[in-house]
This record gives structure tokens, sequence and C-alpha cells, in this order.
């Protein structure tokens, strides 16, 4: 596939005494297949896909099967044409530049049908996932994606701007380095002022600068008072995310002025790698203000295979509801793309740390000198964008790439072991590596994730196996093994995947699909998972502890699978996230220190099975619900050993907390509760894991009338002066498929509107786990969901992300729980 620019200039009018001018050629352009057979108007930025859609030459891209229908668009060869027009011929100007600042694919650049430019690079720098991953469709796509304009100037042109806010651990104070880079086409020195105001802290300071021609840099620096009070930014749960709007101006010769605005916010990060007593190894974990933080979330992929339909509310939706559910990290996975500024301003704003991977994953890379320098000019571009933003805590070279050379995931040859290791060191270390040093020096560099961290550095950037529990982080996937054991997890210091897939919800497929397609087994089912043996795999661990779906309805049968995974993803992921919770301050055989779990993965990129909490839309999974309390500030968690119950408290507060735990046994037959017990009150200590309760599981059954392995159910949570300070957890005492005594329960609501807020008044006639409140393609909210329902009657909170009404909401309304589906 070759795209092919085409800009048509048609010179008028007189010259711009203005001595620099930006063009935006930004809007409609024209666009034309390989032999001409197709010409239609095209938006820019856009794509060819998206161009054809709007013209209803294509149907959705996602519906059913077009993802094989449409391959011919990425196999033909496009071309885009504009014509402009300029304001005076080109030869008044001292320089002028094209700026694209996103092709898609192989490019040739032409104006007036002269060759000015050339994007041909054998392994081009793409979005890799464009071809098809385990989780999303293969639409590798052609077009203008990002911004183009023209640029004209002739004294000087502002190139970058960025800042750097930096601690002075000696004298306790905050100062800012601001970086600007300007390309003085004059002849003749260029002089003026700098002017930077930061209102909020009393900043306001000029500084004469002198630009000699060529490419100049000016470094100012900002020193901040002392006796000023600096608010730092803060990861969300953790405290504000305080920053200060800041102008930058610079006024040159000849009325030349340049301005920039930003919000500055000052935080420290460190990547902590020291010996921890009574364990081998090193620890593995950030501090943020000189904070332990434990990393609580997931990991963000691309939210469409069209980055022209990923807008600034589709991104503030999703990133909104990774704090919703006490999230305060996401890893920007390397097979994707280098999100938009929007997306990190967001992350800024609402306290989320980026873990950001460069954009190399799972594969082999050449190291020839065309490919080197493309690289070089990506990365040192990247860091120059990014790094003034506070949310991004870590650059990560790659993603897999040190497992997959050292596991042997490629069968690569022995004899060539020692060229890729090469080739390896001097993409990542030499190169990558070596430019974000000399770049950013506020944030630690890992060279892969995962990594061994200080011991892979130790064993020259490649360790024989980057999974080693003692070092860094692990990646963890394991399938067949039963999720309700927590002794299948890693007691690692950091994981940074782990994940069990789902299906999405019915209202979402439906958009996509046809009635002969709603089946578990149908051709669409098949190739909608991209995993293989995906779709058996999360029948098998279904099967484990809840009974398989068998209505001879077969719509209603799909339905029931579709939520028995989701039921199955969220306890997977929730007992392996709180296994890791709780690891938290405890060495167990040498094990332990667990300061970050962020499960694959956050979004969806297309409706289809995969390992997200947030389907294609925004819509919340069971998981992501389930995520809310999993991450929630105070946890408790419950889990058996040698028919021993153990409850640990985990706490990510900053100051010790008083508190009682109580727990409750409930049976399945009944609302009444059986018997319940509480604590004498106790101290949770500040960000710590602590064991809280022990005891025999025939000696809790026992006191509690009637009460079987099979016909009960344990709860327990936390409080101080009856007052809720945690999420109310359970722990299932035998798989719900021997459940004894669990009956169909019939649950209605009624549904009330308080402001933008609707209040569904649940009823149920009998004890109901994981109840699935629903609302179809309504998009919102709810407070709370995928819940054990033990008492007659709860209250759930519906929030709507767009205008919607009660009977709307009745109409759509539609409730299930673990009974119906038998």
């Amino acid at each position: 596939m070759l795209l092919r620019l085409l800009l048509l200039l048609a010179p008028c009018g007189a010259g711009f005494a203005t001595k620099v001018v930006s063009i935006s050629l930004r809007g409609n352009w024209k666009i034309h297949s390989g032999n001409g057979s197709l010409q239609l108007p095209a938006a820019v930025p856009g794509c060819v896909h998206s161009a054809l859609f709007n013209k209803r030459i294509i149907k959705d891209p996602y519906y059913r099967f077009n993802n094989l229908d449409y391959r011919w668009i990425a196999l033909d060869n496009w071309t885009y044409i504009k014509k402009f027009k300029l304001h005076s011929d080109m030869s008044t100007w001292s320089k002028v530049n094209l700026v694209f600042e996103g092709i898609d694919t192989v490019a040739v650049v032409l104006l007036n049908s002269v060759p000015i430019g050339k994007t041909d690079n054998m392994f081009r720098r793409y979005m890799q996932c464009s071809f098809g991953w385990d989780w999303g469709p293969s639409f590798p796509t052609q077009g203008i994606w990002k911004d183009v304009r023209i640029e004209a100037y002739n004294v000087c042109h502002l190139n970058y701007f960025m800042f750097t806010p930096i601690y002075d651990n000696y004298m306790k104070t905050w100062n800012l380095k601001i970086e600007s880079s300007f390309d003085v086409v004059s002849s003749k020195l260029v002089s003026g002022e700098a002017i930077v105001a930061i209102p909020e802290l009393n900043i306001q300071q000029t500084n004469n600068i002198e630009l000699q021609p060529g490419e100049r840099t000016v470094e100012l620096f900002v020193k901040i008072d002392k006796a000023i009070i600096v608010e730092t930014w803060w990861p969300h749960g953790h405290g504000n995310q305080t920053g200060y709007n800041m102008s930058v101006i610079f006024e040159l010769d000849g009325g030349l002025r340049f301005e920039k605005s930003a919000k500055v916010y000052f935080r420290t990060v460190e990547l902590v790698e020291e010996p921890i007593q009574n364990s081998p190894g090193l620890s593995f974990y950030f501090k943020i203000n000189g904070l332990p933080i434990f990393l609580k979330g997931s990991n963000w992929i691309p939210a469409d295979s069209f980055q022209d339909r990923v807008t600034s509310a589709m991104l503030r939706l999703l990133l909104q509801s990774v704090v919703d559910a006490n999230m305060n990290a996401l890893r920007v996975w390397g097979g994707g793309v280098y999100e938009q500024d929007e997306f990190y301003e967001l992350c800024d704003e609402l306290g989320i740390m980026i873990w950001q991977d460069f954009m190399f994953a799972c594969a082999l890379y050449p190291t020839d000198k065309d490919f080197m320098d493309s690289v070089r000019e990506e990365v040192t571009h990247q860091v120059r964008r990014l790094k003034s933003h506070p949310s991004i805590i870590t650059w990560s070279g790659n993603n897999e790439n040190e497992a997959a050379l050292m596991m042997g995931w490629y069968d690569t040859k022995p004899g060539y072991l020692q060229t890729y290791i090469k080739d390896y060191v001097t993409l990542y270390v030499k190169n990558i590596r070596t430019i974000v040093l000399e770049g950013d020096q506020t944030r630690p560099f890992i060279t892969s994730s995962p990594t061994n961290g200080a011991k892979t550095i130790a064993e020259g950037w490649l360790s024989p196996n980057p999974y080693d529990l003692n070092y860094g982080d692990v990646h963890f996937y394991d399938y067949v093994t039963d999720c309700w054991n927590w002794r299948t997890f890693p007691k690692a210091r950091f994981v940074s995947e782990y994940g069990y897939q789902s299906w999405p919800s019915f209202s979402t497929l439906e958009k996509v699909s046809s009635e002969e397609d709603w089946s578990y087994r149908s051709s669409f089912a098949l190739h909608r998972q991209h995993l293989i043996n995906g779709n058996n795999e999360m029948l098998h661990q279904i099967e484990l502890h809840f009974k398989l779906p068998n209505s001879t309805d077969q719509l209603r049968r799909f339905k029931d699978t579709l939520y028995l995974t989701q039921v199955m993803q969220a306890q997977c992921v929730k007992t392996e996230t709180e296994f890791y919770r709780r690891s938290r301050s405890e060495i167990v055989n040498g094990k332990g220190h667990t300061m970050g779990a962020l499960y694959w993965q956050l979004n969806d990129i297309w409706q289809a099975p995969s390992w997200s909490s947030l389907e294609y839309g925004g819509k919340w999974k069971m998981l992501h619900y389930f995520a809310r309390h999993f991450f929630a500030p105070l946890l408790l968690v419950g889990f058996e050993d040698k028919d021993m119950l153990f409850i640990y408290g985990a706490s990510d507060l900053h100051s010790d907390q008083q508190m009682m735990l109580t727990v409750r046994v409930h049976t399945w037959s009944s609302l009444e509760l059986v018997c319940s017990e509480s604590t004498n009150p106790f101290v949770i200590k500040a960000g710590e894991s602590v064991l809280l309760y022990t005891k025999p599981v025939p000696e809790l059954l026992k006191g509690c009338p009637g009460c079987t392995r099979q016909s009960c159910v344990v709860s327990f949570y936390l409080s101080t002066d009856g007052e809720l300070l945690s999420p109310i957890n359970y722990h299932f005492l035998s798989s719900l498929k021997n459940a004894k005594g669990l009956h169909k329960a019939n649950i209605t609501a009624t549904i009330s509107q308080q402001g933008d807020t609707f209040v569904f008044d649940l009823k149920t006639s009998a004890v109901a786990p994981f109840v699935w409140l629903d609302v179809g393609s309504i998009p919102g909210r709810f407070s709370d969901n995928g819940f054990l329902m033990t008492e007659k009657t709860r209250t759930v909170f519906f929030y709507p992300w767009k205008p919607t009404s009660k009977s709307e909401l009745e109409q759509s309304f539609h409730v299930t729980s673990l009974a119906d589906t038998y």
C-alpha cells in the first residue's frame, strides 16, 4: 500500500507584514484510489476508511466480518489532494515548512506534482496493532491522521517549548527549567526579552535574550522563593492535583512576539530498588513526593483502530472511569500509539500516573542507520513533547522484547542469539536510553517490561529469566489453573500485566452482529475471538465453579454465557488483585513486597472478547465494578489455607486508622443473617497490609446453626462508630455450582430521579450472587453492580453520561443474577 499526497499551490495577493504565519491545511481534501475508480471527499485529520464510511461506500468497518471484507482498502494505493492558496509568493518568505504531524503508511508527498518528501522506512513506525492483535482487528489505515499545516517566517520561529520542575534536595526548594528552541533565519542577531509569569507563585521574571542565526536554544531558570508554599501534584487518592498557570512571552526585535501558556505541576518520582530483609533480590516500587505508592490500575490500548474517531469526549469518559474505579495508574502499552496531548493533560488533571512505553512491542527490530536515525528523531520528539507532564512517572523502552528474546519466543537459532542481543542493546540502551536520559533527568527509564530492573542492567541489559520474582516487574497469565486458587499467582515485586478474558455485553455486540451470530459457537463468535482457544478457556474457568447455561432458547443461552464470562473474569481478577494487595508488606518464603498491580487491559478497540474491563464505547463490565472495590483505599481480603480462614487489611491511607472488623455468615436459602462477630477496635498502619483475623472454617461454621460450606457464605467489612470504611467483601466457602439452597431471586426495581442522577431501589425475594443491573445501550454507570445481595432491599444509583429519562430507563432495565442462568 502506498499513500500519495498531492498539494496544489496557487499563489495570489500581496505579502503579509507578519513575520510568522501558520496556514492550516485541515478540513476538506479529495482522495482517489490507485486506478481512479473511486474519487471522493475526505476530512483531514482522518483516514481512507473513515472517508469511505462517511460517503456510505462501505458500512461500519466493525460490523460482522467487515475487517476481512474491507482488506482491499489497505491493499490499494490512495492519493490525497488539496488545492490551496497563499496570499503571497513563496519567495517572500525566508523559510517555508510543510508540517505533517501524522501520516499513515508509506507515502510520497508532492507539491504542484513535484516530489518533496517521502516516508518509506522498510520497518515503518506504525501503530503495530493495526495489523491485528489477540484483542483487536487488522485495519492498517492510510491517511493524514494528525494536523497538517504550512509554517512560513522571515526572522525566526519557535520550534518547541518545554519545561521541567526540579526539586533541590539540598536547599529544599523548587526550580523551573524552561527550554525553547528557535529557528533563526535572519542573517542578523535577534534580541529581545523573555517574560515568565506564574501569578499564584508571585513569579514575574524578565530575561534578556540574544539569538544568533541558526538553530538556537534558550534556557531560562526560575528559582521559586523558599518562603512560597508550593503545593505538589499527587496521584489520585493520595492528594490534590494542584497546578499553576504559567505564561512565557518572547518579545523580539521588529515587534515579533511568541506567547506560550501551560499548566505547571510540581512532583518528584523515584524508582526504589534496594535490598529487602529476609528476601533475596531488590524491591521495585515508586515514590511520589517521597511517599511509597502502590500502583493500582490497568493497561491502556488504542481506543479505536481509526484514530480520527478518538474524540475528547471519548478520552474523558474512559479516563474518568479509571479514577471512578479507584485506580491511580495506567501503563500506555508499547504496541499502540503515543497518545494525543489531551490524553496526558487529562491524566495530569485526574491524577493518573502513566507508565509510558516507547512504541516497540513483541518483535525484533533492525539497527541499520536509517531506522536508528528515525527512532532517534521519534524518541527525541516524544520526550520533548511529554516530559512536562507530571502524570508520566517512568519511561519504558519496549513491551516484552527482552522476554521474547531471552525466553525463545521466536525460535531464533542459537548461532544468531548474540547478534540479536547486540541489536537489542544498540536500539534500547545505546540509542533510546541515551536520548531519554539526555533529555529528561527527572524520571526513571526501564529498558523493557517485564524486566529485572537493576539485575537486568548488571547482566548486560538482558536477563536469562526476565520473570524473576525477586526483581523488577512481571507479566503473568494462566487460563487453565483454577483462578480461585490464590497459590496460582506470583508473589512478585510488581505485576504490570495479568488478566482473564470475557465477552462484552449483548447490547454492545448487537450493534455489530446479526441474529445468526448470537451463539457462542457461531462463526461470528469464533471470528471475533483472536486468542487461540480463548472461548473454550473461558468456559473451562466458568465450569470450575459455575454451571454452564443450558437453556433451549439459543439467544437466552448466548446472553447467559456472556454474563457468566463477565462473572468469571471479575471473580478471577478480583482474587488475583487481592492477592497482590495483601502481599504489600509481607515476605513469605523470600517472596513479596508487591507494590503494583496493573491488570490487562482497561479498554477495548472494538466489540469483541478481550481482557478489558471497559467495553468499546465505555460501558463498564462487571470487572470494572469489582475494580472499584478491590482498588479501594481500605480493602479487606479473605482467603483460605488448609481449612483456615484469613482476613487481611490493606491500607493506602497516609495515616494510621482505628477501626473494627465485622465478620458475618449468611445462608443461601434465607435473607436472615445467620451469625455475626466483631473484633475489638484496632489500628491499621498507613500504607501497610496486615493480618487481622484467623479462624478455622469448621469452627466458624460450628457457631452458625445449620451452616455448611455449601449452604453458607462469609462477608466482612471495616467500620468505625457505625460508619463503613471499606467495601463489604465476601468469601465463598465452596464453588457456587455446589451451593445448597440457592434459589432464583425475583428482583424488582423502583426508579426515581434526583437531579441528574437516577435512584434504583431494589427488592429481592432471595439471596442473589452477582446481581447484574443492565440498561442496554443507555450510556452511564451504576454506583455498584455485580454484587452479592444478602438483604431484602438495596439502593443503587445510576449516573447517565447523556440525558435520559425515567421511562427510558424503565423500558431498558433488565436484571440478572446467577440462579437465572440455571
